[in-house]
């Protein structure tokens, strides 16, 4: 699994204008295909007089799943560019298109690369990018006396505090790096005088 990767932080849309023609690149994260899928055919409707929609998608904090349409551009000038700005960016679970409403100048080969490619890279500058680090699920247990101390600890030392049960005892679900584990579970045997448990659990991302 990848340690990090960069998504968009919210779903929005960025206009530039090159030669007369139009590009606007709508940006939003997408968990899967066919989440991506869907904003795509959803921006295809809202703008059916455009000239194009051309769109690039990157599915899987590995970049597994990734597509991309130049919708009529010639072969390789549109949504292949805008492909290589989200891989170059790392983005991931991301999707873009961009509507081209053409202004009667030709802009070449070159300069339709030069403008899908630019229309993400300006996207992701106007609305902004995330990281998620990815990071192990773990349990801690503890008595109820001193579970409002853990976890305003917790809390004081930057630890996301995800999901606190209350029963027989008091479970609170964190999320750790991999590297901070050991670390943790001495600070949680001090905090707690070796009387809280700590369960490891799967793999997640968050916000780093």
């Amino acid at each position: 699994m990848q340690d990090e990767y960069r998504t968009v932080a919210r779903p929005g849309v960025h206009e530039t204008e090159v030669n007369r023609s139009r590009f606007l690149c709508a940006l939003a994260p997408a968990a899967t295909e066919q989440e991506a899928q869907a904003v795509i055919a959803r921006i295809r409707k809202e703008h059916a007089d455009a000239t194009h929609n051309c769109f690039a998608y990157v599915i899987g904090a590995d970049a597994a799943i990734q597509k991309a349409s130049d919708d009529g551009e010639p072969g390789g000038t549109a949504g292949v560019p805008m492909l290589q700005m989200l891989l170059r960016r790392d983005m991931r679970y991301v999707v873009a298109v961009v509507t081209r409403y053409y202004g009667g100048v030709k802009l070449g080969a070159g300069g339709l690369i030069r403008a899908y490619g630019g229309s993400v890279g300006e996207a992701l500058d106007a609305l902004g990018t995330i990281t998620r680090r990815r990071f192990r699920l773990a349990t801690v247990t503890v008595d109820h006396q001193r579970a409002g101390k853990v976890q305003n600890d917790l809390r004081a030392t930057g630890r996301e505090v995800r999901d606190v049960r209350y029963g027989e005892a008091v479970t609170i679900e964190i999320g750790l790096p991999d590297a901070d584990v050991d670390a943790f579970r001495g600070w949680l045997a001090d905090a707690t005088a070796g009387t809280a448990g700590l369960e490891l659990g799967g793999e997640a991302y968050g916000d780093a």
